[in-house]
């Protein structure tokens, strides 16, 4: 790409875009930051998910209070709602098939009505020829959509960036990409099935494993960030099967494409691929620092970045992600003990960076974790100054909390109180003063927690593995020796997602419904 161009889009780069009225039409909400926090009131204090009707696995409208409606997804979602402009957009699998001219594995993206959950359009993602150590068998789409105008943004399980129209085909095929009978064929051997008015629109697509040489572990996933006219996504670049090498060490973690068009403006210079430990999962946020806009990533390898926003050429006139700052997260004594290294996936070792990094204040808030499946192990949280350059391992760090246990999860921060709240694997949900890192209170869920802490109207709303979902008190006061949740529930469901708030609905998602939950419309 000629110089002129790149900075001509690099121009278009100022501040994050935020969307009107209270949807929540990205991973964070409307915040580039990725706070997991919601300013909206008048949320439902408790309510009851109800039960199936007999024979069958539809929600019973007559045993729910407080939920306006659910909605049949597949047998897995991990992925988090996103509501924008009326609709409700979520991840999930194929099975059963959605669509009988679709059937077997595959990946779905709904798209869903806001006021009464039916089924708009739907996205379907064939598996990837290369097999579950890319594309992971049954497991469905990850990752939240971000909304901005008539446009999707999302990646695929297929480790690709696709930009949607958010009517669908009811409108007609938009766009410079008219291939979508031949995508819904893709890799599955079968004949291509010509899309119908319930079909996604597909406006542009990047194919990461084809433009920048990659290879995602187990799936792809990547909340991606628009700012101005550029759009920022992590690669999912990763292990093979085995996990004795990065096949493509030298791809970039974190790249910039033209929104409007697709096209590559700019990636990092990292060439970190040789030190990730198993895979990158996380999702770029950014922020205001200094009168410029960063971006800040968290790579596989344990270190959490911090890129200029604007792209710059480098030595060969090529452009690139600046890299600000960075800062490795695990620290000496999780890598060596008596003078030998702790191998990773040591319950005591290192480990990568699968949650968001939330930008608060000048300040960057990140924990590290592990893969589920890996179990259990010492975790870090960290609150780093922004507004810092170069390596700050140590001199960024304004606190440091290692109470915390492996965590997939982004933090979330209550304004008002100025407290943090974050979740660990383990079940924990950590209350900490989000300025001094002093620990407030800790509840124990008693399950795994995959999902994230939101926190609105003075409460944390939080789920777990068990299926429990819990409504606390943003409050320093709570004392969960002796004090109970404000409200508890079961869903009969393992919910492995974070609920998320818009005009005045909570939606939380369990494996295979989801919930609009407040006072039913009259």
């Amino acid at each position: 790409m000629h110089l002129v161009k790149l900075m001509a889009l690099a121009a278009l780069v100022g501040g994050a875009t935020v969307a009107t009225g209270q949807d929540w039409p990205a991973w964070g909400g409307s915040s580039p930051g990725r706070n997991l926090y919601s300013p909206q009131k008048g949320l439902v204090n408790s309510f009851d998910p109800g039960k199936p009707k007999a024979g069958g696995d539809e929600i019973d409208a007559a045993t729910t209070r407080n939920v306006r409606w659910t909605a049949k997804l597949g047998s897995q979602t991990y992925a988090n709602a996103v509501v924008a402009d009326g609709r409700v957009y979520l991840g999930t699998n194929n099975e059963p098939p959605r669509d009988p001219r679709h059937e077997g594995d595959r990946s779905l993206l709904l798209c869903l009505d806001e006021k009464t959950g039916a089924e708009l359009w739907h996205l379907t993602v064939p598996k990837l020829a290369a097999g579950k150590n890319a594309d992971w068998e049954n497991l469905g789409l990850l990752a939240s959509p971000t909304v901005e105008g008539k446009r999707v943004y999302v990646m695929t399980t297929r480790c690709e960036i696709l930009c949607l129209d958010t009517e669908g085909m009811a409108n007609g095929n938009d766009g410079p990409y008219k291939d979508e009978a031949a995508y819904s064929a893709l890799d599955t051997g079968k004949p291509a099935v010509p899309p119908g008015p319930k079909d996604a629109d597909i406006l542009w697509r990047f194919n990461l494993l084809d433009e920048i040489g990659v290879l995602p572990r187990n799936a792809a996933n990547c909340g991606v960030l628009v700012l101005g006219n550029l759009l920022f996504t992590g690669t999912a670049n990763g292990h093979d099967w085995q996990r004795s090498n990065v096949p493509f060490p030298l791809a970039p973690s974190l790249i910039a494409l033209d929104k409007n068009t697709g096209a590559l403006v700019a990636a990092d210079q990292l060439k970190n691929g040789s030190n990730i430990f198993q895979g990158q999962w996380s999702s770029p946020s950014a922020g205001e620092v200094k009168g410029r806009t960063l971006v800040f990533y968290s790579g596989g390898d344990g270190w959490c970045y911090a890129f200029n926003a604007q792209p710059v050429p480098g030595k060969d006139g090529t452009p690139l992600l600046e890299v600000v700052w960075k800062a490795d997260a695990n620290p000496p004594e999780y890598k060596t003990r008596d003078g030998q290294p702790i191998q990773y996936p040591a319950a005591e070792g290192p480990s990568e960076i699968n949650a968001t990094p939330v930008f608060h204040s000048n300040r960057v808030y990140v924990a590290t974790g592990q893969d589920p499946e890996h179990g259990e192990g010492i975790g870090r949280l960290l609150c780093l100054d922004a507004t810092l350059t170069g390596d700050i391992s140590t001199k960024g760090v304004i606190w440091d909390y290692r109470e915390i246990k492996r965590s997939l999860s982004t933090v979330s921060i209550d304004p008002a109180t100025g407290l943090l709240f974050a979740a660990d694997f383990s079940g924990y949900v950590h209350c900490l003063d989000a300025a001094s890192g002093k620990v407030q209170w800790v509840y124990d869920m008693k399950g795994h927690v995959w999902g994230s802490t939101l926190v609105a109207e003075g409460k944390v709303y939080v789920g777990d593995e068990d299926g429990d979902f819990v409504i606390l008190p943003a409050r320093r006061e709570f004392d969960p020796k002796k004090d109970k949740p404000l409200f508890e529930t079961n869903f009969g469901a393992p919910l492995y997602s974070t609920p998320v708030v818009a005009n005045g609905t909570i939606y939380l998602s369990t494996m295979t419904h989801l919930y609009a939950i407040g006072e039913k419309l009259k």
